[in-house]
């Protein structure tokens, strides 16, 4: 639904006229008629701007009216100067001097004299204006003046001279003022945007009155005007040469300085020439006048400043008159050496800014270039072609910066591409541009590019718009379903979406224009839809979603009729492929079209439903479908609408119900964003359709008008309205019973706060729904208790809805708000650190109750009757600080007693709690609307205080080295007296007996404890300390800990949040604001003590959320001495790193401790425009980090290293840090050859940090995707210093590699080299251009293939495939093949081999997946290689004693004979290599037997390697060109001389493995029956079943025995059985409970899966073909699924136990008859009950599946009705139950049945031990929320549960009679009726908070027993259970 934003109101200030302007108006006015002094008058005292608006309209008229006469009469000058006094008084941005304007430039023309004399007047008053910082509002009236505004241009014209003087004094001034003010950075911007509109002002006065000044020019060169503009274009070349100003207002100045130069040169002719001499450094002084060279004489020099080239080059373009050829030979000149003046600088200005303005002015040369080229000469037609030198460099610059992280840069580098190749079009008019070879370089040139170079997109989509797309789909017919296919990646998603738009449009338009008929659509449909159509139902879900949300809406905007073409596909084929929890299929792709159509108002829903063209069940499977996406599809096709007031139709409504009922509890944050936000559009829909039905109800004339869907009364459809609105709003209440999930709360409250902020209308005005009227009192009370959430976002939710229900919110008994108060206050000092959290909530939803300071009062809450006695104080307000303060006295009290003892505090009133509850309060209070302002500064300096003593008495823990070991947790006396020592050492001055004693737990013995008790220095206290509640309570160092840190932390974020206060703008009188400037400098050093002394990490991240709030604060203060405290504090900190004095107290460990974290608020906070911290800063750390020459300290090194490591991760710093990564690199590579351990290990940690920024986060677990990578060309033109440095370090390490010496050398940075190096890859893009070629790389990384490290030569194979382009590989490949040894010799060195092998096998991997597989220069190349692999035979045979590089060979020859194998239709027939090959394999050592006794290196390796070989030659010839096939290839390609049979046999288990697994794969291909794979190697498993049965009990690797097991469950189980008799002397049974027994013995997870599966098939088969089971097996059986199937077991065990229960479903679990027994099978579904309701969402679709088959089941016996098949788990646990319900009944088992599941619903549980177990564990664990499951509900369950059975029980009209166990269990309801009672009796008031589990525990039980006394009274035929108790 397109939501059209409501129209921003405009704001019209009114004018308003002083006394004496008044009086004059009043003299001339008149009563009797109306005339322009009335009119102003009147005008004058409206209040409103846009009433004042149209009484100036009615000026012009008015004047008009009167006679000519009247020009003379004194009224009118009165009126015109007050007028002009009006129009200079208003705001730029008033809308009324836009008015004004334009109603005086219809001024009739007698009056324009007397009016231009009135604005002179007005203006020369502007003009005296002196205040620098009142300049702003007179260059904003020239502005007003020159813009449009014919009378303001006369009054400049007259006053040109004044107007001059001001704007050369206004520059001048504006210039001092900036300096002096130096530092102050809000002060300093606001004069650079002065300065900035200024010299806009002189340029505008120049453009718009140049015949005017260029009159003076040529005739007076001393008169005024000339030593002006001089003046103002010396001014203009300053501030251009400036590099300290904005750059904004340097780029402005470059257009000024060649504005007024034009302006002033003579000949103009010689203009164009004098810019270039200037811009190429070569300008002559003789030859320039002297004017020029006075005033602009800074831009006179050889060497003019890259950033100054670039401004003029701007100016030049934007400021010179490029058009019809003006400028003749000298300006196309001009032209061409502003082009390469441009290129030149790209390699200069890597600046992020620089980069953007540099992409901008070539983008404006390119639009000049075309504008030249309309009247150029044919030499510069030349000079332009696209096989030109300009367009080959700008091409080079294109490909450089299509893929720039700044956004303007890579959108610029699209316009510069899209121009350029309208610029060549134009040099080749009237040749054909679809032959063009320039256009067809580039084509071929694109698309041999990888999908995942965004540039290509662009780049491609411009080409389309030139050749057209069918030109490109000539050359590949697969370039949509591989951009398809690229749009899995959201990064590219859009490229490829925009890419395919411009393409199909284009293609579409060319199919209209070449052919008259319609046939050509089903070939469009073909190309465009039919892929899509396919992508949609088989894609993957973030494929899909991107195709949905970037690709559906574009084209069928382009073809709206290609609706009706896809609905009949996925209409056809929707109820056969309903997809999966995986996949939409046709039901879901069908939902996404449907969603996007209507939402983009190309369908109409009831059109299609009614035309039955979709039905509702088909909507309904939609809504409750596994796939997620499906469903919200499915909801976005009923909410979503092109227009925002379409009638919501009942079916609608039915339809969003039973959504609600069954997707409120979705586990995914982003499926429940996109659930609230569709229902909220919906409400929108509802909201905004009410209005016009009820003004269609007030107006019945308009009742025929009515649409037809409104053919009933408006007043039934908002009816209908309400009642749907209450009966949603029913639902989202109702799930927010006891336990109910955190996805199910958080999606209710949400929709509820959608509800009440929607359908909230002011007073008096209709609405069609209230949620005021919804609330009652019950409703309230679970809103606060949601508040008891562990969840912080379900309390912020709650929170919010009851601070929108207000109104109602506060109708409870005032004893239920003092209990919640008293909760809140005992929370506050509870010791679960997430009570506190409610605690604050409670506190602040009560703050806003009237009565609050009523209730409380004398026992929480002292009186002030003199703030009680003010009116005006609001309610919140006061509340506030009654709450604070009594906070502050409580927690003053509380540090008071922790200064005596922390053990004390830390387990009894941790005091974090009261100082967070103060920050919450804090936080919620209105600072800028505050009466009570004294008392609030009085507070705010105690808060701070309090702060103070907090962080001093827990500071010493927190600061400790080692914070954990501060308490032993271990029971002997050693530890104890060592750790005594420790902490008499680090005791503080004060009397803290934490420091005095260390804690020794219970366990000790008394002999221990007395020889502990000799080295104490003070007496024994007990380990178990005395709470306030005179309890016992036993403490533990994770309290002791988490106290201190927590109060660390919130005393921070109270200190940040009290810097706040501190008003914005620079107060008058001290007295303002709440907060001191000298509180807000003590904080800062409180913030500095704490970030630069802490040691460890939690600590300082405590203290730097606070900090960084005051940074924040500080950078956007307006007083002087405030704004220089980041700076000064930043000096300080650097100056003491380098100071490396040894009593410093920065802490050198932990990374620098809280060193970066202080550096980086610091620099985080400083203005993005502003950046001179950051430069500054950078500089010197690049400085420090530089290794050093002499043996200095290191330390400043390190701390250098871990800053510079943090600003490089730091986002804020965004593109402004990028200038220092090519340093940081040198800095890190260099670090890591310090023999330092500390530099080396600070260094490796900086490299990280930079390589993630350079490169991106990598977010697949691919090591060599191409996402994380980047070009040579790209990665060396944005580092350009990287080039020589890079080059220079492999040349040192290589020159290590090959000395001859025996002792290895090995050099440190090589593998920080490589790691570069290997992220780089050559681009078909990369031209000629030796500067930066990657050629020189080569040989050296070659060389590094040496190394002795193994790592380190196989980095070198990766890093070298980037480096080798596809087409030199074949050449490479030979050189590196040729260099390796022959057997003969001499020194064969085994490292140089196997790094060169790797090397080869890295680059033949890249180029046989390289595209270039077709071509005949490919074949000839591979031909090559593997003639001269044949050469080096021997390195892969015995005589090589080296078995690492015998098993590098053959890998190659194993990647050969795979590709060999897979292309052999292809004709690439190599008969003597598969001979060798045989050969080979004959020969190795898996024929004969090992000759190795002990381990060898290698030996492994090698044995994979060659069985990797065989298996390849098996697949290849047992592949499809088989004898019987037309192919002769299989002929000659001899079988190898070991069969998988052979392999399978092998003492190795490595062997084994791999053997098993090719087997798995080739029996996945047969039975997936793929045709060509299957078929060949289906011949290679014949008679495997023996030998892996054999395996099967005789294997004991776990792995292959695992593999086995997995080959045996995925065989016929008809092949297998045969042949148990034979080979393993079984029977089926006996194999059966081995496999039963294999499950039950087992240790690994893994077997124990594949054993039940394997023994589940067994059961089946044996029982289908009448095979008797013993009942002992049969039952052990059961018991192992319902084993698998317990709450604690792993993933793969759940999993495994939901597809047994899927193979058993048809025969087992719905069967007509009942096969296993009643228990046994409801032991079953119990489990597929429990599987539904399992936290993990895998395993519930996993157990959804049994339903699935189930409903498919009962269709297709039943017929034609439609069955809900692939639902979500609320709806399949529903499903389940009515499944189970219905078989009773079926099975005629309905009274045992019914018992069974009355059990289910009561439960098993004891609930008084469950409880006393709960309440140990929440005092064992901190941190502990409750039970593990978060996503399933009981209640739910149970709610589903008793629904069926009741059900069943209404239709089956079923009584059971007295028996022993309906009487057992009516007992045990009854009992645990009394028990739930008497223990909810027993809790505490407000349980929900202070007991949370046992009150919820207890509510849910409550609930369960009184549904389950129900059933039973209605089971009793005399109802002999009634119960008094059932009803409360």
């Amino acid at each position: 639904m397109v939501l059209k934003k409501k129209k921003k109101e405009i704001q019209v200030d009114a004018f308003l006229l002083d006394q004496q302007q008044l009086e004059k108006l009043q003299r001339f006015s008149k009563a009797e008629e109306q005339n322009l002094a009335s009119l102003l008058l009147h005008c004058a005292q409206l209040s409103s701007g846009i009433q004042q608006i149209q009484c100036i309209k009615q000026i012009i008229p008015l004047l008009k009216k009167m006679d000519q006469d009247s020009a003379c009469d004194p009224m009118v000058k009165a009126c015109l100067d007050i007028l002009g006094e009006t129009y200079f008084s208003l705001g730029v941005k008033n809308p009324l001097k836009k008015v004004l304007a334009s109603s005086l430039n219809s001024l009739p023309e007698e009056f324009i004299t007397l009016a231009v004399q009135s604005f002179m007047c007005c203006l020369r008053e502007e003009l005296k204006t002196t205040d620098t910082y009142l300049y702003r509002k007179v260059l904003d009236n020239l502005v007003s003046c020159l813009e449009d505004f014919s009378l303001g241009r006369a009054t400049i014209k007259n006053l040109l001279e004044e107007v001059l003087q001001f704007l050369q004094k206004s520059i001048l001034d504006i210039q001092e003022e900036n300096r002096k003010n130096h530092g102050n950075h809000v002060v300093q911007t606001q004069l650079m945007h002065d300065l900035l509109i200024a010299i806009k002002v002189s340029m505008m006065l120049v453009q718009k009155l140049q015949e005017n000044i260029q009159g003076s020019l040529w005739k007076h060169h001393e008169s005024f005007i000339w030593q002006s503009m001089c003046n103002l274009l010396k001014s203009s070349t300053n501030f251009l040469v400036d590099a300290t100003l904005l750059q904004t207002v340097q780029t402005t100045s470059g257009l000024a300085v060649i504005l007024f130069t034009k302006a002033m040169y003579e000949p103009v002719e010689e203009l164009p020439s004098l810019i270039s001499d200037l811009l190429l450094g070569s300008i002559k002084h003789a030859g320039v006048p002297v004017w020029f060279v006075s005033n602009c004489g800074a831009l006179c020099t050889e060497h003019l400043p890259d950033s100054v080239r670039l401004f003029l080059c701007h100016g030049a373009l934007a400021m010179l008159e490029w058009k019809n050829g003006s400028m003749g030979e000298n300006g196309e000149k001009l032209l061409l050496d502003i082009a390469s003046v441009l290129l030149s600088l790209s390699s200069e200005l890597k600046e992020s800014s620089m980069a953007a303005s540099l992409s901008r002015t070539l983008a404006i040369w390119t639009n000049s270039a075309l504008a030249a080229l309309v009247s150029g000469s044919p030499n510069l037609k030349t000079k332009l072609n696209g096989n030109s030198d300009v367009a080959g460099k700008l091409l080079e610059y294109i490909y450089t910066h299509w893929e720039h992280p700044v956004d303007a840069v890579r959108h610029q580098t699209k316009l510069i591409f899209r121009n350029l190749l309208q610029i060549h079009r134009n040099t080749i008019t009237g040749s054909n541009e679809k032959s063009d070879p320039f256009f067809a370089g580039l084509m071929k040139r694109l698309l041999s590019l990888e999908w995942h170079v965004k540039g290509k997109y662009t780049s491609l989509g411009c080409l389309v718009e030139c050749v057209g797309t069918e030109n490109i789909l000539q050359l590949d017919r697969t370039i949509p379903v591989q951009v398809l296919d690229v749009m899995n990646d959201q990064s590219l998603a859009p490229y490829a979406s925009d890419l395919l738009e411009t393409m199909f449009t284009n293609h579409k338009a060319h199919f209209a224009l070449c052919f008259q008929e319609s046939t050509w659509i089903d070939q469009w449909h073909e190309i465009w839809v039919s892929p899509l159509l396919q992508i949609l139902c088989e894609g993957n879900q973030d494929q899909t979603t991107y195709i949905i949300d970037y690709y559906l809406p574009k084209l069928l905007r382009c073809s709206p009729d290609s609706l009706s073409y896809m609905i009949t596909i996925l209409q056809a084929s929707a109820d056969a492929n309903l997809g999966s929890c995986t996949t939409r299929g046709a039901l879901g792709a069908l939902m996404a079209c449907l969603r996007t159509a209507r939402a983009h108002g190309h369908l109409e829903l009831s059109s299609i439903m009614g035309t039955g063209l979709v039905s509702t069940e088909c909507i309904k499977q939609g809504l409750v479908h596994q796939h997620h996406q499906v469903c919200i599809d499915a909801l976005g096709l009923l909410c979503e609408t092109h227009r925002s007031t379409e009638i919501v139709s009942a079916e609608e409504m039915q339809l969003i119900q039973f959504f609600m009922m069954y997707n409120l509890s979705s586990q995914s944050p982003s499926v429940r964003q996109q659930i609230v936000c569709l229902l909220r559009k919906l409400f929108c829909r509802i909201q905004e359709s009410s209005l016009v039905l009820y003004k269609l109800e007030q107006n019945k004339t308009k009742q025929d008008l009515l649409e037809n869907s409104t053919q009933r009364h408006p007043l039934g459809i908002l009816q209908q309205y309400k009642d749907f609105m209450s009966s949603v709003c029913d639902r989202l209440f109702e799930v927010l019973f006891p336990g109910s999930s955190h996805p199910t709360r958080f999606s209710a409250l949400t929709i509820l706060g959608s509800v009440a902020e929607i359908f909230s209308a002011p007073q008096g005005q209709a609405q069609v729904f209230q949620l005021d009227q919804e609330i009652d009192s019950t409703r309230v009370r679970t809103l606060i208790q949601c508040l008891a959430s562990t969840f912080e976002e379900v309390k912020v939710l709650a929170f919010g809805l009851l601070m929108k229900l207000r109104a109602v919110a506060f109708n409870l008994k005032d004893s239920e708000y003092l209990d919640l108060f008293q909760a809140a206050m005992d929370l506050s000092t509870s010791t679960k650190p997430y009570d506190c959290v409610t605690a604050s909530y409670l506190l602040n939803f009560l703050i806003h109750h009237e009565g609050l300071q009523h209730i409380c009062s004398g026992k929480w809450v002292e009186h002030n009757t003199q703030i009680d006695g003010n009116a005006s104080v609001s309610t919140v307000e006061k509340n506030t600080l009654a709450v604070i303060k009594l906070l502050l006295v409580n927690v003053e009290e509380e540090i008071l007693q922790a200064k005596k003892s922390l053990l004390q505090a830390a387990a009894s009133f941790p005091m974090y709690g009261r100082v967070h509850c103060i920050t919450g309060a804090l936080q919620k209070l209105p600072f800028n609307n505050l009466t009570l302002v004294s008392e609030w500064k009085e507070m705010v300096a105690r808060l701070i205080l309090m702060s103070y003593k907090l962080s001093a008495v827990v500071s010493p823990v927190v600061q400790s080295s080692s914070p954990e070991g501060l308490i032993p947790m271990d029971s002997d006396s050693e530890t104890a007296c060592r750790l005594q020592m420790i902490l008499n050492e680090i005791q503080p001055q004060d009397t803290n007996d934490y420091f005095i004693q260390p804690k020794i737990l219970k366990e000790h013995s008394e002999v221990e404890s007395e020889k502990l008790a000799d080295c104490r220095p003070m007496e024994s206290t007990c380990t178990e300390i005395t709470g306030k509640e005179r309890q016992t309570c036993d403490v533990t160092a994770q309290m002791v800990l988490v106290c201190c840190w927590r109060s660390m932390k919130e005393v921070s974020l109270l200190l940040g949040t009290l810097c706040k206060l501190l008003p914005s703008q620079a107060a008058p009188e001290p007295s303002e604001g709440l907060i001191t400037v000298e509180q807000v400098k003590n904080i800062g050093d409180y913030f500095k003590h704490h970030l630069l002394q802490s040691r460890h990490r939690g600590a300082f991240e405590l203290a730097y959320a606070g900090f960084v709030q005051l940074t924040e604060m500080l950078s956007r203060c307006n007083s002087e001495s405030l704004c220089k405290m980041p700076e000064q504090w930043l000096s300080c900190v650097l100056e003491e790193i380098k100071s490396c004095d040894p009593s410093s107290t920065l802490c050198a460990t932990r990374r620098s401790a809280g060193i970066p974290f202080y550096i980086q608020a610091l620099l985080a906070s400083e203005p993005k425009s502003k950046t001179d911290l950051l430069k500054r800063t950078m500089k010197e750390l690049i400085t420090l980090a530089a290794p050093l020459n002499e043996s200095s300290s290191v330390i400043p090194q390190v701390h250098a290293l871990n800053i510079l490591r943090a600003l490089f991760r730091d986002t804020r710093l965004g593109e402004n840090i990028m200038p220092y990564v090519a340093d940081g690199i040198q800095a890190a590579i260099l670090g890591f050859m310090s023999p330092v351990w500390a530099v080396r290990n600070s260094s490796t940690l900086l490299f990280s940090a930079l390589i993630t920024r350079i490169f991106g986060v990598k977010r697949g677990k691919d090591e060599n995707s191409k996402k994380n990578r980047m070009t040579g060309r790209e990665f060396f033109s944005r580092f350009p210093s990287l080039y020589p440095f890079l080059l220079k370090q492999l040349e040192v390490v290589t020159g290590t590699l090959n000395s001859e010496a025996e002792e290895l050398k090995i050099h440190p940075s090589l593998f920080l080299l490589l790691l570069i190096l290997g992220r780089l890859y050559p681009s078909p893009m990369d031209g000629a251009c030796s500067a930066l070629s990657m050629a020189p790389f080569v040989p050296f990384i070659i060389r590094c293939g040496c190394s002795p490290v193994y790592r380190s030569r196989e980095m070198s194979g990766r890093a070298l495939v980037p480096f080798v382009m596809v087409n030199e590989v074949p050449q490479t490949v030979l050189s590196l093949l040729k260099g390796l040894p022959d057997s003969t010799s001499p020194c064969i060195r085994q490292n140089n081999i196997h790094g060169t092998l790797l090397q080869v096998f890295h680059l033949l991997q890249s180029y046989l997946e390289s595209k270039q597989l077709c071509s005949s220069d490919f074949q000839q190349g591979l031909g090559d290689i593997i003639a001269c692999v044949g050469t080096k035979l021997w390195l892969a045979k015995r005589p090589n004693p080296c078995l690492v590089t015998r098993a590098a060979y053959l890998d190659v020859l194993v990647l050969l004979s795979t590709h060999l194998g897979k292309f052999q239709k292809q004709g690439m027939q190599f008969w003597g290599f598969w001979e060798e090959i045989t050969r080979l394999i004959s020969d190795s050592e898996l024929m004969s037997s090992i000759p190795y006794s002990s381990p060898v290196p290698g030996l492994i390796q090698y044995l994979q390697s060659i069985t990797k070989l065989v298996l390849s030659v098996l697949a290849v010839t047992a592949g499809p060109g088989s004898p019987t096939s037309n192919f002769p290839v299989t002929e000659k390609v001899a079988k190898p001389s070991l069969s998988i049979a052979d392999l399978l046999h092998s003492e190795f288990h490595e062997v084994r493995l791999l053997a098993l697994e090719a087997v798995l794969l080739w029996l996945n291909h047969v039975n997936s029956k793929r045709i060509l794979e299957g078929e060949g190697v289906a011949c290679l498993l014949i008679g495997l079943e023996g030998t892996l049965l054999k395996m099967a009990l005789e294997e004991k690797d776990l792995q292959c025995f695992c593999k086995v097991l997995e080959i045996l469950y995925n065989m016929d189980i008809g092949n297998v059985l045969p042949k148990t008799e034979c080979s393993v002397k079984m029977n089926p049974n006996e194999l059966l409970s081995w496999s039963l027994n294999v499950v039950d013995i087992s240790i690994s997870t893994e077997v124990q899966c594949m054993a039940l599966k394997f023994a589940s098939k067994l059961v089946i088969h044996l029982l289908q073909n009448q095979q008797q089971i013993s009942e002992e097996v049969q039952k052990k059986w059961v018991q192992l699924i319902v084993y698998f199937c317990g709450d604690e077991q792993q993933t793969e065990m759940l999993l495994a136990a939901a597809e047994v229960l899927k193979s058993v479903t048809s025969f087992l679990l719905i069967s007509e008859q009942l096969i296993l027994g009643l228990s046994d099978t409801l032991a079953m579904w119990k489990c597929v009950v429990l599987l539904l309701q399992n936290e993990d969402l895998v395993v519930r679709n996993a157990a959804a599946e049994v339903i699935k088959v189930a409903q498919s089941e009962k269709q297709n016996s039943k017929g034609t009705e439609f069955a809900l098949r692939i639902v979500n788990a609320p709806m399949a646990l529903d499903l389940a139950f009515g499944i189970l319900c219905e078989l009773l009944q079926q099975w005629g088992q309905i009274c045992a049945g019914v018992l069974i599941l009355l059990e289910w619903l009561l439960g098993d549980s004891d609930l008084k031990r469950d409880l006393e177990s709960s309440a140990l564990e929440e005092d064992d664990y901190l941190f502990d929320k409750g039970d593990v499951n978060f996503w399933a509900e009981q209640l739910t369950h149970v709610r589903q549960l008793s629904k069926h059975l009741f059900l069943l029980i209404s239709t089956t009209h079923l009584t059971l009679p007295d028996h022993g166990e309906l009487n057992q269990l009516s007992r045990r309801a009854l009992d645990q009726a009394q028990l739930t009672e008497h223990l909810l009796r027993a809790l505490p008031p407000t349980p929900e908070f202070t007991r949370t589990a046992e009150f919820t525990r207890l509510a849910i039980q409550n609930e369960r027993i009184l549904v389950c006394l129900k059933i039973l009274n209605l089971l009793k035929p005399d109802g002999t259970c009634k119960n008094e108790n059932v009803e409360k």
